[in-house]
């Protein structure tokens, strides 16, 4: 196996070795620092893990493809807000009064829609008018938290609906349902990723957005999909979470873009774009949960647990940086 093999095997694997080191980490300190008597790796803490990673990984797959598009998209957190608030509110409107609980598609379909349309209109601004997708949905989360508010001002938007609950609260083969829409979400975007035109293209552009363009990808409509599939997903977590919560505060969803892009870059997707993976940002996820329940489990507080993701985070990015200058000082030797 050469040199550039197994810097690509030790990249991929890095985030599972670090994920490996955590559950032993917090196993053995959590025996003696433990407030509670379970244990860390008990089966049923594993999957209310699994489960409290839904809403940011579902996010975060989605963000993978932006990423490694060479964009990135600051207002998922609010989208996630407003398909949130969309769901809920709309299983009382008037004209759905006669549906019964068939008011619950229609209103996760109003939902998805929602998120799928604010997606696409961050994508048609970037596209159209050229101007960087930070800045651009720099705006739209300050817009789409504004619509937030102004719906409800500062109250919650709340309708608890107990077939919905039940729904959101199942089990199937002893995962949660938050978890299998997580499963499905990496499964159907990796695909993408792995075998269709439109994933290679993600890679494509992202690498050299030029010579992209020189070979024929048409770079806009492409980049208007992806961001069009990032609030398709932002709005599907806020459905998965809001089924069982019944609650949405305008509030909600706030540095979630921050929690997101942490995890995929954690994942091993490059900020410049070109370089990522679906299964390694389901990694990143896994890892800041584990890192938050774990911090929890040995009684560090809030605070402890933001401090120690952030300097995770920096780390991890100097690390970035550094194989990025390297590489490119290799390329011109």
């Amino acid at each position: 196996m050469n040199s550039i093999n197994v810097k690509r095997h030790l990249s991929s694997s890095a985030i599972w070795i670090f994920i490996v080191f955590e559950l032993i980490f917090f196993s053995v300190v959590g025996s003696f620092l433990s407030i509670t008597d379970s244990a860390f790796m008990d089966t049923s803490n594993m999957l209310l893990l699994l489960k409290q990673s839904a809403p940011i990984g579902i996010i975060a797959v989605g963000m993978t493809l932006i990423m490694v598009n060479g964009n990135i998209d600051l207002s998922v957190g609010a989208v996630f807000a407003i398909a949130g608030i969309i769901l809920l509110d709309s299983m009382s409107w008037a004209v759905f009064s006669g549906l019964g609980d068939w008011v619950i598609p229609v209103s996760w379909a109003l939902a998805l829609t929602a998120g799928a349309l604010l997606g696409a209109l961050n994508g048609l601004i970037v596209w159209k008018t050229g101007v960087d997708a930070f800045i651009v949905t720099l705006g739209s989360m300050l817009g789409y938290r504004g619509l937030v508010f102004m719906f409800n001002g500062e109250n919650p938007t709340s309708n608890l609906n107990w077939t919905l609950v039940d729904f959101a609260e199942a089990q199937f083969l002893g995962f949660h349902t938050a978890t299998w829409f997580l499963a499905m979400t990496v499964l159907v975007v990796w695909l993408i990723t792995r075998y269709t035109v439109h994933g290679r293209n993600a890679y494509a552009i992202g690498n050299n957005r030029e010579a992209a363009v020189n070979a024929g990808i048409r770079v806009g409509p492409h980049m208007l999909i992806n961001f069009t599939i990032i609030g398709f997903l932002a709005a599907l977590s806020a459905v998965v979470f809001y089924s069982e919560s019944g609650s949405v505060n305008p509030n909600d969803g706030q540095l979630y873009e921050l929690w997101v892009i942490t995890a995929v870059v954690l994942g091993g997707t490059k900020l410049a774009g070109g370089s990522g993976s679906i299964i390694g940002t389901l990694g990143g996820v896994l890892a800041i949960q584990l890192l938050r329940k774990g911090l929890g489990y040995i009684g560090a507080d809030t605070s402890t647990v933001n401090l120690a993701i952030g300097l995770i985070l920096i780390v991890v990015l100097y690390i970035d940086r550094q194989i990025n200058v390297k590489g490119a000082q290799e390329l011109k030797v």
